[in-house]
């Protein structure tokens, strides 16, 4: 007797993927038409049986484009940071400051000109030219025009 060769054994095959393990619409329609071309003459797949994978096909093809839709919706609400405060330009702020000589905390105030980005920090450039963090802010105003 002829002894088999151990490297056809299926543990010993090496394992061929795709790359992805998720199936997609394209995937699904190559399934159905293998389905359909390789059905039995004698016993055809049932109308109901078509109707339903087309339906589920249908399904999930809606909801990838959901879900498309919605990343798009979402890549659009993240705006940058600097446009996020830019709301800020005329208004004024006040701000908590330490003195390094005495530890102590004051708040300043003042009219914001500009909004930079620096080092990833969000910076509010005062009319004194002081540049405030974000963070720092205690308060914001509307600036009153005098007539």
């Amino acid at each position: 007797m002829t002894a088999i060769d151990p490297s056809i054994y299926l543990k010993n095959q090496q394992k061929q993927t795709s790359g992805s393990n998720i199936l997609g619409k394209d995937d699904f329609l190559k399934i159905l038409m293998t389905q359909i071309q390789n059905q039995n003459p004698l016993d055809p797949m049932e109308d109901k049986e078509f109707i339903a994978q087309m339906t589920q096909f249908s399904s999930l093809e809606q909801m990838t484009n959901m879900s498309q839709s919605l990343q798009s919706f979402l890549d659009g609400q993240q705006s940058p940071p600097l446009i996020q405060y830019s709301h800020l330009i005329g208004k004024e702020v006040s701000y908590a400051v330490t003195n390094p000589e005495t530890g102590s905390e004051e708040v300043k105030a003042g009219q914001v000109i500009s909004v930079k980005q620096k080092d990833g920090d969000i910076l509010l450039e005062i009319e004194d030219g002081a540049a405030v963090p974000v963070g720092s802010l205690t308060q914001i105003k509307d600036v009153k025009v005098e007539e």
